[in-house]
């Protein structure tokens, strides 16, 4: 980070387009902005800028989300315009973050983009809309938004900070794998350290894309999706010490190509599906150390991925299992589809008399089971595919070679 700092006092703060002119004003060679302590609504995200390091006063400082107001459309608008049509645009300003959707178009279906002008009830965006819009479809603008976000920038952090997502005053969310109360696109070294996220109508925190990231200290609870999303061929990341409790879907969720990244030392509890999932084309990660347990899936699912999707060289390592799969799953750990190359060592796997250790399905592969300690659990192991010899794979943030990166064209990790 750069040695430029913006030190703003609570008067400084009025609202979010305060804190933005902040970022701002660091321009190219960025530079910290210093929150004092302060409860503050948020009626935008905030966008992170290369080289800017947010931080605030640890639990003093405390954003909450907006209430999600719902805009309709006067009736079709299509793809690629850079403004929408509202029935009313009481209550916008220039400068809001907004999603735009329908019924059938959410996900990466929806726009999200930054208000650019107002002209009676005509709404300008500073991105072209990314689907068409149909009127059977109740087409609305919605301000639902991630509170901290950055796209293709580089060396971005947030530190010692709360994030409340303000869950009963937004039912219409972003959804998808943008959708959530921080998130990062085509990020190169991100940095989360000391943010405490909850209570958001969608995931935690999304980074899709990105290299060289590293979460620490950090908790993810009550979210209505993912507590921790790596995605999108994210490659090389440190989770360390993070806590994921009481999320809608799981607490930790590995998605398309999110490859060498360290999980250790997280707990991931009560989330009502897995506590851990992983699977399409998810190869070379490392989970260690960690408590997973009273999940409504499996502690650590693989998901049912067939070739050439599969998942590989993945080492499960030192964790703590128990209470999971109460909901849907077989074992503390299921392994499905045609994965292989997967080291299960030196766990505890409880199945409370009601599951059994490991479980494998479909075409598995060259599952190693070793040293583990397995308490009331059914059988061990149910299935097969496993084999007595341990696997010759490296895995982990640790082991990241500049061409494990090659996908993600024009990162800076490459340079």
């Amino acid at each position: 980070m750069k040695d430029s700092m913006i030190e703003l006092r609570a008067e400084d703060c009025a609202n979010a387009a305060a804190i933005q002119s902040a970022i701002d004003d660091l321009g190219a060679t960025g530079g910290v902005v210093q929150l004092p302590a302060l409860e503050l609504t948020l009626d935008r995200g905030l966008e992170l800028h290369t080289g800017v390091s947010l931080r605030g006063r640890g639990e003093k400082t405390i954003l909450r989300k907006g209430p999600s107001r719902v805009y309709p459309t006067t009736g079709y608008h299509n793809y690629g315009m850079k403004d929408v049509p509202l029935q009313s645009a009481d209550g916008l300003e220039v400068g809001m973050t907004v999603s735009v959707l329908d019924d059938n178009k959410r996900g990466f279906a929806a726009t999200f983009a930054r208000i650019t002008w107002i002209d009676d009830d005509w709404v300008g965006l500073d991105r072209g809309c990314d689907s068409d819009y149909y009127p059977e479809g109740n087409p609305r603008l919605v301000t639902a938004y991630p509170m901290i976000f950055g796209h293709n920038v580089d060396n971005v952090s947030v530190h010692d900070l709360v994030l409340d997502g303000n869950l009963p005053e937004n039912p219409d969310p972003m959804d998808g794998c943008r959708g959530s109360s921080m998130y990062f696109c085509g990020c190169d070294k991100l940095e989360i350290n000391g943010v405490h996220e909850s209570n958001y109508s969608g995931e935690g925190l999304g980074f899709q894309m990105c290299t060289r990231s590293t979460i620490r200290n950090s908790s993810f609870d009550n979210n209505t999706g993912n507590a921790i999303h790596p995605g999108a061929g994210t490659t090389d990341a440190l989770v360390e010490n993070c806590r994921a409790n009481g999320n809608g879907w799981s607490g930790f969720t590995f998605c398309v190509r999110a490859n060498h990244i360290t999980v250790r030392g997280c707990t991931f509890s009560k989330n009502e599906k897995p506590g851990i999932s992983i699977g399409t084309r998810d190869s070379y990660n490392l989970i260690e150390d960690c408590e997973i347990h009273d999940n409504g899936g499996a502690g650590i699912d693989v998901r049912k991925e067939p070739w050439p999707s599969l998942l590989t060289a993945c080492t499960f390592r030192g964790c703590r299992l128990s209470g999971n799969a109460h909901d849907t799953g077989h074992g503390q750990i299921d392994v499905a589809g045609d994965a292989h190359d997967i080291i299960i060592e030196d766990n505890t796997l409880d199945g409370g008399g009601r599951t059994y250790g490991v479980v494998t399905v479909d075409e598995v592969e060259s599952v190693f089971v070793g040293h583990n300690e397995f308490v009331n659990c059914k059988a061990e192991t149910k299935g097969d595919g496993f084999t007595d010899a341990r696997p010759d794979i490296k895995c982990g943030h640790e082991v990241t070679q500049p061409g494990h990166y090659r996908h993600l064209v024009g990162t800076t990790a490459l340079t």
